[in-house]
């Protein structure tokens, strides 16, 4: 408001000229002046802030009516009324200057009142966005919508061309991702940059040329050479950023750049609700820390994500209640080392690391915190309160997995019984130069502990190869592990060394490019060979499958769902007795129902089943439950 006053100064030091006011597309209006010599041609208005302009030959335009009429002061002429009395004022040249004042003051006001009514009737800027990376980062790009949205950017559009804000969530853990994100920068920068002849063609359909925005890690990492590159970005926002973006973007349209990296120790965007990428589905993600204190020399999170915070226990609920009104079935909650969760808001008094409990074997170094509501305290609570929601998590760290939190897994059905314990490599000396706090033979010790509490528990892990100073004797210790302990799922890379890292700055990334990529197929091949019998071993079982849509390769016949396991599931669409709801009576099963399905085959990457019956997820396992007392009772 004080600076829409101040710039309306020099209007006051020449109340003769008369003026028109144009409202345009962007939430801006322009006020033009009509006599021959003024001393300046107009002033535009763009979000309540002024800024002269030397344009000339406009033509005014009244056709929408403003009814605010009803809403003014008793002293102040409608805006139609003050038009008028403007023009009839300016038309004659010997009027005093006094005649004046009352007119600028009424054309004060109505700019303003123009103002706010333009911030609410006109549409701002439509959105497209991109992600690459983890979950964390879809996670991140729905809150990013939800302040944009909150800010009066509503409009979501499916390409880029059509934008007039675009969004491209960054990753900075490898080398491949940083190349892919480069690649599309290049383009959205063609579309900025001839954005009048892509208009011209039909390329592009925008407003005005797209302001591109980077946001995540790389934005944290390389934030000064993505400001340098050729114009090519307009903001840069890093993770713990995301709220000063309204701010930022305001900033570009007056020429500047719009840059925040700043990391934060609290926090956790826990009081907004994401806006959720994926309509009408029955999964969705929500995240319950951000950051890593665990320092992997590997690893570039805790420079680009920060230190360690948890959201509050309660915020958390909330967050999920409203997901279940939605009809999610499914909540994968997230994390940079998820189940490190802490929840120490409520809790006073509690000396530093008193009672943190590390999975046997494993160490850290960082020294536990205040220690407060854990990983296994917000899972008890939450598969109590949602019966009927799964519940998985993403992603652990292994050093993290007590005894509580295995036995709460084994004893509540809708906890998944899948694990991501990432293990990096099978050689206890590579593990001591990656600063991962345990050694193989500990590591191994975990998995043989999980599996003896849930028998059919399914593993998935991480794996890099060629790491500094790895040898051949090292890369076939890894090898072995993964044949050693039969993982359902592995994401497998070459290394790539990361600035900032402690690698970084100790070693030498001395394993040829050539060695890493024969190392990494040799894992591939390892891997394909253990996970084949973890599928096989799912023949002939009876497995509950949560529909998530039709099976793209046959849409019209066949859906696919996921068992708690992981497992990709697909079956014939067949009318089958539902007991959710319907009391036996036969249906076709519908996306978000728990559905009964007996595995027939395996390809070694996916099942196939036939559907069974529709089912609630609690009414499932109790069967089972009881199956298993009775097969007991016999023996």
């Amino acid at each position: 408001m004080a600076s829409s006053l101040s710039s309306l100064s020099s209007i006051l030091n020449h109340p003769q000229r008369a003026f028109l006011i144009r409202i345009q597309r962007s939430r801006s209006f322009t006020l033009r002046f009509l006599s021959s010599k003024p001393h300046f041609s107009s002033i535009s208005c763009c979000n309540g802030s002024f800024r002269p302009q030397r344009k000339t030959n406009f033509s005014p335009n009244f056709s929408r009516s403003f009814s605010q009429t009803s809403r003014l002061p008793p002293d102040i002429p409608s805006f139609h009324q003050f038009i008028a009395e403007a023009a009839a004022l300016s038309a004659s040249e010997t009027q005093s200057q006094s005649e004046f004042y009352p007119i600028v003051w009424h054309m004060t006001y109505h700019i303003l009142t123009l103002t706010a009514l333009a911030s609410e009737i006109l549409p701002k800027g439509r959105i497209y966005h991109e992600t690459y990376g983890c979950q964390m980062n879809i996670n991140d790009m729905e809150i990013v919508l939800s302040i944009m949205k909150k800010a009066g950017y509503s409009e979501v559009v499916e390409a880029p061309e059509s934008a007039e804000i675009i969004f491209i969530n960054t990753c900075a853990i490898r080398d491949n991702a940083e190349q892919k994100v480069w690649q599309r920068l290049n383009y959205f920068w063609f579309l900025k940059r001839h954005w009048k002849s892509n208009v011209a063609i039909g390329r592009s359909q925008s407003a005005h040329p797209p302001k591109v925005v980077v946001l995540g890690c790389m934005a944290e990492r390389l934030k000064d050479k993505i400001l340098d590159a050729d114009k090519m970005v307009d903001v840069v926002c890093g993770p713990d950023a995301y709220r000063d973006l309204p701010r930022l973007l305001e900033e570009v349209e007056y020429g500047q750049k719009g840059i925040n990296t700043l990391l934060s120790l609290e926090e956790t965007y826990a009081d907004i609700t994401p806006v959720r990428i994926s309509k009408n589905s029955v999964t969705a993600f929500v995240s319950i820390m951000r950051g890593c204190n665990n320092m992997c020399s590997f690893c570039i999170v805790p420079f680009t994500r920060g230190r360690e915070r948890s959201r509050p226990v309660e915020s958390i609920v909330k967050e999920v209640a409203e997901l279940s009104k939605e009809g999610v079935k499914e909540v994968t909650l997230l994390g940079q080392n998820v189940n490190s969760y802490n929840d120490a808001s409520g809790v006073d008094q509690v000396e530093p690391g008193s009672n943190w409990k590390f999975s046997e074997g494993f160490s850290s170094m960082c020294k536990a915190k205040n220690m407060g509501l854990r990983f296994s305290d917000l899972l008890d609570r939450l598969s109590l309160e949602f019966a009927e929601m799964r519940f998985r998590f993403t992603s652990p760290h292994p050093k993290d997995f007590p005894d509580d939190l295995l036995y709460l897994m084994r004893d509540r059905p809708n906890i998944c019984n899948y694990i991501h314990l990432p293990a990096q490599t099978g050689s206890s000396t590579v593990l001591e130069r990656m600063r991962r706090g345990y050694t193989r033979e500990a590591y191994l010790e975990l998995v043989q502990k999980i599996r003896s509490i849930i028998p059919d528990m399914g593993i998935s892990s991480d794996f890099i190869c060629g790491f500094c100073g790895e040898t051949e004797e090292e890369h076939e210790d890894t090898l072995s592990l993964i044949k050693a302990v039969g993982y359902d799922m592995s994401y497998m890379f070459a290394y790539s060394m990361r600035e900032k890292t402690h690698a970084n700055r100790n070693y030498d990334d001395d394993v040829p490019e050539p060695v890493k990529q024969r190392r990494l197929t040799e894992l591939i091949e390892a891997f394909r060979e253990s996970t084949g019998q973890c599928y096989d071993s799912q023949v002939g079982t009876i497995q509950l499958v949560l529909v998530e849509g039709p099976n793209r390769r046959a849409p019209d016949t066949e859906l696919i769902g996921k068992t708690d396991r992981g497992h990709r599931v697909s079956f014939p669409i067949s009318l089958i007795p539902c007991f959710d709801e319907d009391n036996g009576e036969k249906r076709n099963p519908r996306v978000g129902d728990y559905v009964e399905v007996r595995i027939l085959k395996s390809t070694r990457a996916s099942l196939f089943g036939e559907a069974l019956a529709v089912t609630k997820l609690s009414l499932f396992y109790n069967t089972v439950d009881d199956q298993a007392v009775a097969c007991a009772s016999r023996t």
